[in-house]
């Protein structure tokens, strides 16, 4: 795809889950790149999308159709961590490669800056140099693999981690307000 200009990328919402729910299918039982065993239907995409603590989901569409999506969400579950964010994109198969995972990111990383969040983190099932690519392009650097983290496709799969900072970590941070989409 080389030469193809991004796809427009938007704020989602709960009426783009079914588009969200058709890119992100084939990742779940075709593919290890999704650890998930059974794909989430529309209302299930919708829940996740407005789960408290609300953070943002961002979708790329060409021609009216979603052809590819990031959102952001909890990294762990303890208080202390509700500063960082795990991170993910997921595009059609003729959306790779055209810009528009890069474009994606460019709209949800400084929203999640904007929204106090101080590191963001994405978790990649490997070997996937794609997904791998995209990450460092837009800045993300490793910092670990699980060995053997998930079994899935017959087979263990390790998970490499990487790690961006959004934002200086300020020396006692205010708390990351919940994301409310324009419009």
């Amino acid at each position: 795809m080389a030469g193809r200009t991004p796809a427009e990328v938007r704020p989602a919402d709960v009426a783009d889950a079914a588009g969200i729910a058709e890119v992100y299918r084939p990742y779940v039982t075709g593919s290890v790149a999704s650890f998930e065993t059974v794909a989430p239907d529309a209302a299930e995409l919708a829940r996740r999308m407005l789960a408290a603590p609300r953070l943002p989901w961002f979708v790329a569409c060409r021609d009216g159709a979603v052809v590819g999506y990031a959102y952001a969400g909890r990294h762990r579950s303890r208080a202390a961590y509700r500063w960082s964010v795990d991170c993910s994109v997921y595009l059609t198969a003729g959306e790779q490669g055209a810009g528009t995972g890069r474009a994606l990111y460019a709209r949800l990383l400084p929203e999640l800056a904007a929204l106090g969040h101080v590191t963001a983190f994405a978790g990649i099932a490997l070997p996937n140099p794609a997904s791998v690519g995209l990450h460092t392009a837009v800045g993300f650097t490793p910092v670990g693999v699980y060995r053997a983290a998930g079994f899935k496709a017959g087979r263990w799969h390790d998970v490499g981690w990487f790690q961006l900072p959004l934002r200086e970590p300020p020396p006692v941070p205010e708390e990351p307000a919940g994301w409310a989409p324009p419009g």
